[in-house]
């Protein structure tokens, strides 16, 4: 991540106590400062403490708006010969906070809101609470949830202000538990993607309009980040990897000055898997190590990046580094505490293992097909098993593209019948499903066995079925 927390070094020390002189001397509170520019008023505290190093773009933005005459951009300079820089500039800054996002900014009609088991509270599953960070928060009825967005709908098309009304926040989170619920039960149809990017364009209007009353938006803003994070997910799946791009940075954005930590660390990890799925390995380890940089002293944190990091060393046939980073993913799991239950429930128990042990399969299948290996492609069958016994029942795409990756494990340690009979009664679901993850399986698999085994009749017939289902 571009700005991180640091120790508190001498430097950034004087630099915090002469940021607080000149906030105090421009009459300006933490809070106002932080409308000012684009961030939370809990980052402006921590920025005065000295615990955070500042990139050169936003030091000098602090000057120019505290009149400072130079004088941060001088202290922040003797921090290892300059203050961080950005490449191509700060993303942070207020006007960048409503960047154009896709499908424009208007938020347009929305369609009647089709949704089922609509919640009571937010649960475990996420996403947590914008306003309060807790799970449990009560959830406004569905008939209700809807006259609240609408309201948001007619302000924005009036470009009227709307409080941050907890019920509207609590409603909006609710939704998303459902559209998030929906996506993992079957093929995301386009009426769900078009609902989710234009709640999250309402969500921005809503966003603005509080910040033009001088009131920072944090909870709009971490809205926007959860919903960016599915709406970058859908498009991914759809194939449609520049607009999935687009929502993950801007999501990605909005946590940073929402200082939201969970979002934070979970979008660098679908940045790496976009970046692995177009096959720039060398950028999916970037995104991947970035994660470490939210919080190296949070476990859940720490899984993660030793998770992402395995499936990028496998893809760049590091074998040694992909196994060092599998064993320190599976040893993060196995110590995560209470702060990291309460920030990332979805890496706890049988989830938890689900998670992990799924990408572990993927990092060793991806490095035994490279390699040849069949040891490794055995340890890759044994994690996909272990990680498909965890799929709920609710969870079928899941299920699906497990199915498949543990056929192909199997293909690759020389077991063509053992990949056939897993593959073969989820042919059909699987390339009708229309996900890019699970039409890369199917693909990497069919042609392993077909470069392998391509002379016996049934791997023909499932190669002539495969092209049959995904047209």
């Amino acid at each position: 991540m571009p700005v991180k927390d640091a120790p508190v070094s001498e430097v950034w020390a004087e630099f915090g106590r002469q940021l607080r002189h000149c906030r105090r001397r421009a009459g300006l509170t933490q809070q106002q400062l932080g409308v000012r520019v684009g961030f939370h008023h809990s980052l402006v505290s921590k920025w005065e403490s000295g615990k955070r190093e500042l990139p050169t773009p936003l030091v000098r933005r602090l000057d120019s708006v505290l009149g400072a005459g130079g004088a941060l951009s001088a202290i922040a300079a003797g921090a290892h010969g300059s203050p961080t820089s950005w490449p191509g500039g700060s993303p942070w800054d207020t006007a960048s906070l409503f960047l154009p996002v896709p499908g424009g900014r208007q938020p347009g009609l929305l369609a009647a809101l089709f949704v089922d088991d609509w919640p009571a509270s937010l649960s475990v599953q996420g996403p947590r609470c914008p306003l309060h960070a807790r799970m449990d928060c009560a959830v406004p009825a569905l008939g209700e949830t809807r006259v609240l967005l609408a309201r948001l709908h007619r302000a924005a098309e009036d470009r009227l202000p709307v409080a941050t009304d907890p019920d509207t926040v609590h409603g909006l989170a609710g939704l998303l538990s459902c559209q998030v619920r929906m996506s993992l039960g079957g093929t995301p149809t386009a009426l769900l993607v078009g609902t989710v990017e234009r709640v999250l364009r309402s969500v921005l209007s809503w966003a603005e309009s509080v910040h033009a009353t001088g009131t920072f938006p944090t909870a709009q803003l971490r809205l926007a980040a959860d919903y960016a994070q599915l709406a970058g997910r859908l498009r991914m799946e759809r194939g449609q990897s520049a607009i999935a791009m687009a929502w993950f940075c801007h999501g990605l954005r909005w946590a940073q000055s929402a200082d939201d930590v969970v979002a934070r660390g979970i979008l660098p990890s679908d940045l790496s898997t976009l970046a692995r799925l177009d096959g720039d390995a060398t950028a999916a380890l970037g995104y991947a190590r970035a994660i470490a940089s939210v919080d190296p002293g949070r476990g859940w944190i720490m899984t993660l990046t030793h998770v992402y990091q395995a499936r990028a060393y496998a893809v760049l046939c590091d074998g040694a580094e992909t196994r060092r980073q599998v064993t320190l993913a599976r040893r993060r799991l196995a110590a995560l505490g209470r702060q990291d239950e309460a920030e990332a429930p979805w890496l706890y128990g049988a989830e938890g293992v689900l998670r992990v042990e799924s990408a572990v399969g993927g990092a060793l299948r991806d490095l035994a097909a490279a390699t040849g290996d069949r040891a490794t492609a055995r340890d890759a069958v044994q994690a996909t098993a272990d990680s498909l016994a965890q799929v709920p029942a609710r969870m079928t795409l899941a299920r699906l593209l497990l199915t498949v990756r543990l056929a192909d494990c199997h293909a690759s340690a020389g077991d063509p019948d053992a990949a056939l009979a897993l593959a073969g009664p989820v042919l059909e679901q699987a390339g009708r499903a229309r996900q890019m993850t699970i039409s890369r399986e199917l693909h990497g698999l069919e042609s392993r066995l077909t470069e392998r085994w391509g002379q016996l009749h049934s791997v023909r017939d499932f190669g002539e079925r495969l092209r049959a289902s995904t047209g």
